[in-house]
C-alpha cells in the first residue's frame, strides 16, 4: 500500500518549497488550513532540499514524522531506504555529524549508498580521520562492496601535497578492482592529483583513459592553469579543439586563467571568439574571467567594453573590473568607479574595498581614504584581513605612518601580510630601527617570514645605512628559509651600498650574482652613481641599462645628471642628443598637495593650473626672501634642452 502523509501548511510557506513536490493539495471545508498530501519520492525530495538550504529544523520535524510511521521500518520495503540515506545525507549537509551517526545506527537496511554517504559526508565536512574509518569498516564488513561512487567522493575529499600519498593508495585500488575504465573515477583522480600536485601522475592518468569526456577535459586544463602550467594547459586546449569534445563554460574558465598568467592576449581573443560562437557570452563567470584576461594583458578597454555589455553584474565582476583599472595604472578611474557604486546603492563587500584601497598611493586624496575607513568601520569590515591589510598600506602610502601603526596595533588576527604591510611602512618613511624592532617581534610570535618581509628588511637597512645587517638579511632568506631573491631584493641590496657610497663594491656584487641582474638592479647602480657623481661606474651602469632597456628614459637622465655634477657638458648635450635620437621621451616630473580634501598636481613650467599667477607671484617671493637669507640655488642637475646647453 502506498503511505500518504498529511501535513497542515499555512500559505506564508516558502512557496519554492511546493514547488519541487509532486503533490495533491486537498482544501478541508471546515478547517482554515490546507491539506498537503505527499508520497515516498515528496519526502525524499524535501530532505534533499533540506539539506541543500541547511533548513535542520524541518528536517528533524521530517525526521520525527519518519519514526513515528511504522512503515519506514520494513527492510524489503525499497522506498524505505531511499528515505533513511536522504535523512542521512540532510543532516550531514547541515553539519549535524552526531545526529547522521545515531540515523546510520539505528536504520532498519543499510546498503552501499548509505556508506557512501556516510564517506562523503565526514570528508566533505573535513572529518577525513572519521571519513575513512567508515570506509574501512565498510570493507572490513565483507557485505558491501564499494562501488564508483565510494571511489569518486574519496578520492574528492584529497586536498594538499600531504594527501600525494593517499591519492596513490586509492588509485591502487581503483586499478586492483577494475575501476580503471570509469570515466568518472578518472576524473576525480586527475582533478585531485592536481590539487595534491602530482601534474605528471594526473597527466599518466589523462593519458591512459579509455573514454575523455568534457570534465575530463576541463579537469587538466584547469589543474594545469590553477597551479601555473599556463603553456601545457592551452596546449591541452587545443588538443580538445581538435577533437569531437565541445568545451563548455568551465573548460573555459580554465583556459582563460591560462591566458591571464601568460598576458597571451592573442589567445584569449580566440577564447573569446570561441565563447560568441558556442553562445556562452552572458554566463557571469566568463565575463569576469574575460574582463580578468583583458585587464592582466593591459586592454582595460577591451575589460571595460565587457563590463558596460553586461546585462547583469554580480560581486566578483565588480571587484574584477576595480582590479584591473587598478593594476593598469588606472587609480582615478578606479576610485570613481567605486564612488558611483555607492552612489547607485550596490552593496558593497570587502573585496571590492580591499580592491580599491590597493589604489591609494601618494599622490591620492587622504580624506577620501579616512571616508572608506568609516565605511568599513560602519560596514563592520575589520574582520576581513585584506582589508585591514589594505588600510596599513593606505595610510603609509599617504603619509599617515601613526594611522598605520593603529591600524595594525587593533587588529584581531595578524597574518604575515599584516607583519610585511607594517615593516614595509616603516622603511617607506625611513625609520629603519622600528622596521627592524618589529620583524623581531614577528619571530618571537612564531610568524614566518616570507620573500616580501626580507625586501622591506633590505629596504629599511638601506635607510639606516645599517650594511652589515642587511646582508645578514640576504643570507639568512637563502641559507635559513631556503627562499631565492628576486631582481627586486639585489637591486635593494645595490641600493644599499650605493647610499653608502661603496659603489666599487655595488658593482662587485652585481657581477657576482649567479643570473642576469636586469634592469632595477643596473637602475640601483645607476642611482646611486648619480648621487654621489661617479661618472666612470655610472656610464657602465649606463650601458648595461641602454641594453636592458632601450626605451627606458632613466640611463639617460642620470647619466646627464652625473655629467652636470662634473661640469662635462659636452658629454652631457651627447647624451641628451642620443636620447631624443632613439626617440625616447623623458617622463614629466609630477607634484602634488591635498588642500579640503582636493588633491592638486603640479608639473614643471605648469601654467595650465587656475591659480597659476597667483602661484608664481608665492614662488617668486619665497626664491627672493631665501636668496636674502643667502641661498644659492644648486644647478648641477637641471636639465635644460640642447640650446640651453649649447650656449654653455
Amino acid at each position: 500500500m502506498k503511505s500518504k502523509w498529511v501535513f497542515p501548511y499555512s500559505p506564508s510557506w516558502a512557496s519554492s518549497l511546493f514547488s519541487l513536490l509532486k503533490t495533491r493539495v486537498y482544501q478541508n471545508p471546515i478547517s482554515e488550513t490546507s491539506a498537503l498530501v505527499i508520497n515516498h519520492v515528496d519526502v525524499s525530495l524535501l530532505l534533499s532540499f533540506c539539506g541543500k538550504n541547511r533548513h535542520f529544523q524541518l528536517g528533524s520535524s521530517l525526521h520525527a514524522s519518519i519514526i513515528k510511521n511504522p512503515e519506514f521500518f520494513e527492510p524489503e520495503n525499497r522506498n524505505v531506504l531511499v528515505i533513511w540515506n536522504s535523512l542521512l545525507s540532510m543532516y550531514l549537509k547541515c553539519g549535524q555529524e552526531r545526529d547522521a551517526v545515531k540515523v546510520f545506527d539505528e536504520m532498519p537496511v543499510i546498503d552501499t549508498v548509505s556508506w557512501n554517504t556516510m564517506i562523503s559526508g565526514f570528508l566533505r565536512n573535513g572529518e577525513c580521520e572519521i571519513g575513512f574509518g567508515y570506509f574501512k569498516k565498510m570493507r572490513e564488513s565483507g557485505f558491501y562492496r564499494f562501488d564508483k561512487a565510494t571511489l569518486t567522493c574519496i578520492i574528492a575529499g584529497f586536498d594538499g601535497v600531504e594527501c600525494c600519498y593517499l591519492n596513490k593508495m586509492m588509485h591502487g585500488l581503483v586499478v586492483l578492482n577494475g575501476f580503471e575504465r570509469e570515466t568518472a573515477v578518472g576524473n576525480a583522480l586527475i582533478t585531485s592529483y592536481c590539487k595534491c600536485g602530482c601534474f605528471g601522475s594526473a597527466r599518466w592518468v589523462f593519458d591512459e583513459m579509455f573514454e575523455r569526456n568534457v570534465i575530463t577535459w576541463t579537469a587538466m586544463i584547469s589543474g594545469l592553469a590553477q597551479n601555473g602550467f599556463y603553456v601545457e594547459s592551452l596546449k591541452v586546449f587545443a588538443e580538445m579543439r581538435s577533437g569531437v569534445v565541445e568545451p563548455n563554460a568551465m573548460t573555459f574558465l580554465g583556459s582563460l586563467m591560462a591566458c591571464s598568467g601568460l598576458q597571451a592576449i592573442r589567445a584569449g581573443r580566440q577564447i573569446h571568439g570561441l565563447v560568441w560562437k558556442l553562445r556562452v557570452q552572458s554566463d557571469l563567470r566568463i565575463e569576469s574571467s574575460l574582463m580578468d584576461m583583458y585587464s592582466k594583458c593591459g586592454s582595460v578597454e577591451d575589460a571595460w567594453r565587457i563590463f558596460q555589455s553586461t546585462e547583469e553584474l554580480d560581486e566578483v565582476s565588480l571587484t574584477v573590473i576595480l582590479v584591473g583599472f587598478a593594476q593598469n595604472g588606472f587609480e582615478t578611474e578606479a576610485i570613481q568607479i567605486f564612488v558611483k557604486m555607492m552612489k547607485a546603492g550596490i552593496e558593497i563587500d570587502p573585496d571590492m574595498v580591499s580592491a580599491v584601497l590597493g589604489v591609494f598611493g601618494v599622490d591620492t586624496s587622504l580624506g577620501l581614504g579616512k571616508q572608506l575607513h568609516s565605511l568599513i568601520v560602519k560596514k563592520n569590515f575589520g574582520y576581513n584581513s585584506f582589508v585591514t591589510n589594505g588600510l596599513i598600506n593606505m595610510y603609509s602610502k599617504c603619509g599617515e605612518l601613526e594611522d598605520s601603526a593603529k591600524v595594525f596595533t587593533r587588529m584581531p588576527q595578524r597574518n604575515s601580510i599584516s607583519w610585511n604591510s607594517m615593516i614595509a611602512a616603516f622603511a617607506r618613511h625611513g625609520d629603519g630601527s622600528k622596521a627592524l624592532q618589529l620583524y623581531e617581534k614577528m619571530q618571537m610570535e612564531g610568524v614566518q617570514p616570507t620573500d616580501i618581509t626580507f625586501l622591506s628588511l633590505l629596504h629599511a637597512c638601506s635607510h639606516v645605512g645599517l650594511i652589515e645587517r642587511g646582508m645578514e638579511f640576504l643570507n639568512s632568506m637563502k641559507e635559513e628559509h631556503g627562499m631565492s631573491p628576486r631582481p627586486e631584493h639585489y637591486a635593494c641590496v645595490v641600493d644599499m651600498l650605493g647610499r653608502a657610497g661603496l659603489l666599487t663594491e655595488a658593482k662587485n656584487f652585481i657581477e657576482e650574482l649567479p643570473e642576469n641582474p636586469g634592469v632595477l638592479v643596473w637602475q640601483a647602480l645607476l642611482g646611486a652613481c648619480s648621487i654621489h657623481g661617479n661618472s666612470d661606474i655610472g656610464k657602465y651602469a649606463a650601458e648595461q641599462l641602454f641594453l636592458a632597456a632601450p626605451q627606458s628614459p632613466a640611463p639617460y637622465v642620470l647619466l646627464a645628471n652625473i655629467y652636470s655634477s662634473e661640469g662635462r657638458w659636452k658629454e652631457r648635450v651627447k647624451t641628451i642628443k642620443g636620447m631624443k635620437e632613439m626617440g625616447v621621451a623623458k617622463e614629466t616630473g609630477i607634484s602634488w598637495i591635498e588642500i579640503e580634501k582636493k588633491v592638486q598636481s603640479f608639473v614643471v613650467g605648469d601654467k595650465m593650473h587656475p591659480q597659476a599667477e597667483i602661484i608664481y607671484r608665492v614662488l617668486a617671493e619665497l626664491l627672493r626672501l631665501m636668496k636674502d637669507e643667502g641661498y644659492v640655488p644648486d644647478e648641477r642637475f637641471l636639465l635644460y634642452y640642447l640650446d640651453q646647453d649649447e650656449k654653455r
